[in-house]
């Protein structure tokens, strides 16, 4: 009998997982967005415009689900194309050094209610450390007029120190904690039936 339990459960762990589906960026709606304290006059805003990335959904067990991100720096976009040159300077995100930021989650808790805190590792300016996102799954489900695809729709907000990753200029007179905002779209493909 212990053999054959032995047998029964060598042959279950065999098997492949059920399969979770894969997910990419719908750019025309998505938004990478950023906050952050001006002097104490006001608050500056602006948004990355160029990034791609993975999201595996496992709707079965929404923990074993994951996503990888990598953001173009150089993207960074505030409506000032003068200022938007300084962020991209060494003085900021030294962009012809360190062209990519990567965020690439370790660990994804199911808060229930379609809440979910994604904690992953966010490499900025040569430097790896934890980030840990607080995400709302708006919505899952065929998009009502395109009836071939399938969207996954998440908000997620997080506050970096960027000082932790050595950006501390003017730091801080310009504010060192900086309001991430993501709002996204996720598409696939359904596949035939």
């Amino acid at each position: 009998m212990k053999r054959t339990l032995l047998a029964l459960a060598l042959a279950a762990a065999a098997l492949p997982a059920l399969a979770a589906d894969e997910f990419r960026f719908d750019a025309g709606h998505t938004y990478i967005g950023f906050e952050i304290d001006h002097l104490g006059f006001s608050r500056t805003l602006g948004e990355f415009l160029k990034y791609e990335g993975t999201l595996v959904l496992d709707r079965e067990n929404l923990a074993r689900s994951s996503i990888e991100v990598s953001i173009d720096a150089a993207s960074i976009d505030t409506d000032q194309e003068d200022f938007d040159e300084h962020l991209r300077s060494a003085d900021f995100f030294d962009v012809a050094n360190h062209p990519t930021m990567r965020f690439k989650s370790t660990k994804v808790e199911d808060l229930g209610n379609g809440r979910l805190k994604v904690t992953g590792d966010f490499t900025m300016l040569g430097k790896t450390h934890p980030v840990v996102l607080d995400v709302s799954m708006n919505k899952v489900a065929p998009h009502p007029f395109r009836p071939t695809i399938e969207v996954a729709g998440f908000s997620a907000r997080t506050t970096l120190d960027r000082t932790q990753w050595g950006m501390d200029k003017y730091a801080p007179a310009v504010g060192k904690d900086v309001s991430i905002r993501i709002e996204t779209e996720f598409n696939r493909p359904i596949p035939a039936q």
